[in-house]
Parts: C-alpha cells; structure tokens; sequence
C-alpha cells in the first residue's frame, strides 16, 4: 500500500476499501525530478535583466491602445491554430465520455469551427488552498497525468479548452503552470533537484532552500507523461535554509532597483518577489520573466496550451471600497486591459510602464518605451493584492527579518497610508486621458489595481463571458471561503450574475444563480452544478449571445479536510499532497465513485451551446445528466446555519480543531483587511 493510500485510508475509516483504492488510484508513488534537461522555461527576456524596467528603443510600429470592440489581431490569429489543435482532443474527450446514441467524431469533424464548443476553465482565488485544489482538477483535467482510471476521467479536458484564467490563488497555479512552460501539475508538485518549486512546507516568510537558491536551474525534466502520485518524497531534508535575512535582504534589494530606477513600488512588490521564489523554477524566482514572454515559447506560438488570463479588479481614485461594478481588468500573454464600458480598452502587456497618453505613447522627449514592467510575479501579486495586509502582519512578526527591511516597508506605508496598502501601483497609468468622458482614471497618472476578488467575484468569469470570445461552456473550480469554516456557498457565481443586471456588464449576460441558503441546503456545494442550462430562459437584445453554460465545481471534502485557511503560510507535502488529491477526486466524482456517469454529463455539458446553434436533437443520455446536473430554480431559503459537512466518501466531521483555527485566522485577516480598506466583506 503505497503512502497516499494508507493517508486517504486512515481518513476515510469505515469506507470500503475499493473505494478507497477508486479514489486513491491515479497516485502511485514518485520522487522529485533528478533529470534537468535543456527544455527553456518561460523566457527571462526583461531588458534590465534583473527586477527593474527599463526604456528602450521603440518599436518600428509604436505602441498604442486600442478599443475593446473586438479581439486582438494577435488573439485572433492565434486563435486560428489553437482551435484547430483542440479538434482532435475534442474528439478524443467526447470518444471517452461514451455518450450513447451519439457518434462525437462524426459530429465534430462534420460541425464548423464556429459551431464546435468552445471550453474555457477558470480557477478561484483562495491563497494555496485554491492553488492546490484547482491544481488538482488541472491535473484531472490533463491527458499528460498518467494511470487515470477510466471512471471518472475527465483526461483530456485542458487540451480540449481554449482559455484558462486564475485569480488571486487560482492566478498563482496558472501563472506557474506558465512560469515553468506549462509543466504538468505532477512535474511541479514532485519538484526539481536544487529547485524550491511549489516546496509549501518552508513559508514563504522564511524563504527557500538554500540549494534552491544557488543552484536552482530554468530547465526541467523533458519527460512530459507521469503519474500523479501524492507521495513526492516528504522524508527528505532540506539541506539547508538560506537565514531570513538573507532572503529579505535579497528582496529588498531587488525591490529597491525598480525604485531607483525611477518607478513606483508598493507592497504587491515585496509580495509578488516572495511569491516568485516558490512559484518559478529559476534562480531569485525569475527576476527578469515577464507575462509577456509567455507569448515567445515554444509551445504557446504553437497554440499548444490554452490562453493564460490573469484578473484583478480597479479600485477608483480616493475610494476605498471595491465596488461590484468596480473596472475589471485582465492580463493576457498580449494585452492589459478592461472590456468594461468605462476603460474599454487595451495596451500591449509587453509595453506596461510605457508613457501613454492618450493612448499613444508620445515622441520627443518621451519618445522612448518600457520593457519589463510586466514582471511575472508582479503581476500574479497584483492579481491578489490582498495579501499584502497578510504580508505586512506576518513579516513584521517574523523572526530576523533585517531592521532595514521593516523599515523600507515602513516607508511605504507612510507614503501611501495604511488605506492603500492592498494596491498594485501601475504608473504612468496605461489609459491616461484614455476615454475620459467614462474611464474613471483618465486624469491619474496612476492606476490602481487590488485583488481580483475584492468585489466578491472571485472565479474570474469576467474574461470568459464576453461575447467577443465565444466560450460556450466555462467549468469554474471555486475554492472560495464563504462560510465560516472556509467553504464556497456561491458568493463569487451571484456576483457575477448580479454585476450582469447592472450597465457595467454592457450587454454581456450570465446565468441565474441561486441564494446561499439554497447552495446549501440543495447541496450545490458539495457536486458540480450547471447553471444557464435551458437557452429559451435567456430573452436576448439585438446583437446579444447565449451566456456559455457554467459548470460549477466547488471545493468539497472528499478524501481530505480542504478547508484550510487562505491566509496559511505553509502546509507539510503530505498535506499539500492531500488537498491536490482531494481536488483531483472532486474533478472525477471520486474516480467515479460517486458517479461512473460524470464524464458522460460533463462531455454533454461541453456540447450544450453546439446542440442548440446546429439545431441538433439532445441524446437522451445528455437529456437525463441535465436532469441530473442543471439547477432547474428550485429554492430552499431555509437559514442552514452553521455548515459542518463530512467527508463525502466518509461519515467523519470536517470540523476538527485544525480546520476552526484556520477559520478563525480568516475572519482575524479579514478583520484587518476591513480595518485597513473599509471592504465590508471579502470572499477568498
């Protein structure tokens, strides 16, 4: 029995040991990655080669924005080779989901490619707790994760898909996938030899291994196909810690090269430097990879992975709250930008920290353009701003962390007052005079931009849901901490649906979703859910489309107490391991265990919006899974209370004292974050 199984079946007690074996299956054993090929990660092409922009030439063809009525030509163009390199795993994930009386190879090669489906994926914020349950659906998800058991298998999903967006948490799982040229969730979990990747049980305040640090390496292993086994060696030791001075020290003297080279920094930078150490394979955390270059590997211009989106949410000038109809904001591999009817623009990612003005980046004195300003752990941390308040409470309580340091953050904070501390400062601002009659930061030379779920949107459905994209089905993985032991109730799906009713949606429409209560009550939390089943529900204005059908799938425990803490700085790799095993069984329904028919009704989900567009009759097996799946509008707003849920695969309670605690330093985080910038509520 290998070391998952004995943890799963220590767990789950009375359960029947296949079931056990059913949900365990996938995770035989491995070790951390010794081969260390010349395979190039995401390319470290910032022009200063270390944290700092810098100016350079201009190109031939200046940069400019643009306005968000359609696509980006770049995005287009792409889009022309992803959706042709999904068709044949399209094919294959329908082939397996075996829906009965309906040939899937036949359909999708005779449909056109506009009539396909088109798959996003989205994945919540939640700090490491949403890291690692969205790592275990990607991992589901991806045909590259080996010895999957037939039942329950939704292999195949991340090939067939699109777009992949993150957020805050769900930001840093999809940053890193990218980071480390999308590597597999095995290859990151298992590690590398002299690497600190994804090693959660050294804190991030404390920082990494100091071989980590001397010799940590841009390459990984070229073997692309492993097992997702849970049990990456947790006996070995850490041959040595680098002192939390040096760490620090090395921080800040990063940080302070950006300052003295004339740019503004806040505490998103010290954030998103820590954050870079655990989640880039490369020396420092990759000081000098930027979102852009994400664009320049190998396997993106080959429009072989889908399209990485990063979101986080405006915050209006002298404001402190973050209202729901605040701007969004997305960061692509080729524009920053908002489609939302106020900025309704986007400028090259690439260009981020130029001088634009108007749109343009102006010639003369100010004729030359910036590079490096998109740093990739810049912009994972301002998608998840709000643990600067976790940053600045935990680091001034830690130990050796030099004087000098909790001064310069000191500083900050005297510069920019305790209400501004979640903000990432983005200056000169993109979209200065940019559409000044509706963009609220058109006179500011600076755009302030804070986590993408303060305005309680926490899936980032936002990028996914605009017309212009054409997604007919987006599967949102929530690792929200809604109640009051950390678990999604659909906080983040009302927002959503509620932002839609308003004018900031500008036409975009999204399912209806129900209340809390009935969340609960009906169980939609703990199963996946569709929502914006039945088209004829949907009254559509001239020029409106069907909203894509979501597929929810929240966070539940299956084999693991996952309801930890947003806020927790470290987790052993046993674990670590757990919660990635237990978002892996909440993808599959416990390797079907709880139901062998899922791939079957999520495939008919995927072909939901392709049926209606080709007037094609609905298989009765796909009729029976929407019966099954579809929220019909039944309510029970019935006051649930305190929510205490076991084990799905068990009979055990999920509230222990770990799991309270861990609540409890969610509400004491929050508090502080309420206090520091009058967010009456916030949904991780």
């Amino acid at each position: 029995m290998t070391l998952s199984n004995v943890l799963i079946y220590g767990l789950l007690g009375s359960v029947a040991p296949a079931a056990v074996a059913a949900a365990a299956a996938p995770f035989s054993s491995a070790n951390p990655i010794t081969d260390l090929s010349l395979e190039r990660r995401a390319l470290p092409n910032g022009p200063s080669g270390n944290y700092s922009p810098l100016a350079v030439d201009c190109p031939s063809t200046r940069p400019s924005a643009r306005a968000a009525s359609e696509l980006s030509p770049s995005e287009i163009d792409w889009l022309k080779l992803r959706r042709n390199n999904t068709l044949q795993p399209l094919i294959d994930f329908l082939t397996a989901a075996n829906i009965s009386g309906f040939d899937a190879k036949s359909y999708v090669n005779s449909a056109s490619d506009s009539d396909r489906p088109n798959i996003g994926l989205a994945v919540s914020g939640g700090g490491y707790r949403a890291l690692m349950n969205g790592a275990g659906f990607l991992a589901a998800a991806d045909s590259r994760t080996t010895e999957q058991t037939t039942n329950g298998s939704i292999s195949g999903l991340l090939q067939a898909a699109t777009y992949l967006a993150g957020l805050s948490g769900g930001g840093w799982l999809v940053g890193s996938m990218f980071a480390n040229n999308f590597s597999t969730i095995v290859q990151m979990r298992d590690g590398y030899t002299g690497s600190d990747l994804w090693r959660f049980d050294n804190s991030i305040f404390a920082g990494p291994s100091k071989d980590a640090q001397n010799s940590g390496s841009n390459s990984t292993s070229s073997s692309s196909k492993r097992a997702l086994s849970t049990t990456t060696d947790v006996s070995v030791e850490r041959r040595g810690i680098i002192t939390t001075a040096e760490y620090w020290t090395d921080v800040a003297d990063q940080v302070s090269a950006k300052a003295d080279a004339g740019y503004e920094t806040s505490l998103t930078d010290y954030w998103g430097r820590a954050l870079s150490y655990q989640l880039i394979n490369a020396p420092d955390g990759g000081l000098d990879y930027t979102f852009s270059s994400i664009a320049l590997t190998d396997n993106f211009i080959s429009a072989d992975t889908p399209f990485p989106i990063l979101v986080a949410d405006s915050r209006a000038p002298g404001t402190t709250v973050i209202a729901l109809n605040s701007t969004v904001y997305e960061f692509n591999a080729y524009e920053m930008g908002s489609w939302d009817p106020t900025t309704y623009g986007f400028v090259p990612t690439e260009y981020l920290g130029s001088n634009f003005s108007n749109g343009e980046v102006p010639t003369g004195n100010d004729s030359r353009c910036v590079r490096g300003f998109d740093q990739l752990g810049y912009v994972m941390g301002t998608s998840s701003t709000l643990f600067n308040q976790f940053l600045l409470t935990n680091l001034s309580a830690a130990v050796d962390v030099p004087k000098f340091v909790l001064d310069i953050i000191e500083d900050l904070l005297t510069d920019l007052g305790d209400d501004n501390n979640d903000i990432a400062q983005y200056v000169p601002n993109p979209f200065y005079k940019y559409n000044p009659e509706t963009n609220d930061f058109a006179n500011n030379t600076q755009l302030t931009l804070v986590d993408g779920g303060e305005d309680l949107q926490n899936i980032p459905l936002h990028p996914l849901i605009q017309p212009i994209r054409n997604v007919d089905i987006i599967v949102a993985v929530d690792s929200s901490a809604d109640t009051t032991y950390s678990w999604p109730n659909g906080t983040a799906l009302r927002a959503s649906y509620e932002r839609s009713t308003g004018a900031i949606a500008n036409g975009t429409l999204f399912p209806p979703v129900p209340d809390d209560n009935t969340f609960i009550n009906l169980g939609l939390n703990q199963r996946p859910t569709f929502f914006g089943c039945n088209a004829s529900n949907f009254s559509l204005s001239d020029g409106q489309s069907l909203p894509p059908l979501i597929v929810y799938l929240p966070n539940a425990p299956f084999t693991e107490l996952s309801n930890v803490s947003t806020f927790d700085p470290s987790y052993t790799l046993a674990q670590r391991n757990a919660i990635i095993q237990n978002g892996f069984n909440a993808a599959t329904r416990g390797n079907g265990t709880l139901d062998d028919n899922w791939p079957t009704c999520l495939a008919c989900a995927v072909l939901s919006r392709s049926f209606e567009r080709t007037k094609t009759d609905v298989p009765q097996a796909c009729t029976e899974c929407f019966t099954q799946y579809c929220w019909d509008g039944t309510l029970n707003t019935t006051n649930y209370g305190e929510y205490e849920p076991t084990l799905l695969l068990d009979g055990t309670t999920s509230l222990n004292a770990t799991s309270a605690a861990n609540s409890l330093g969610d509400v004491w985080v929050k508090v502080l974050a309420v206090a520091a910038s009058a967010v009456v509520v916030l949904t991780l």
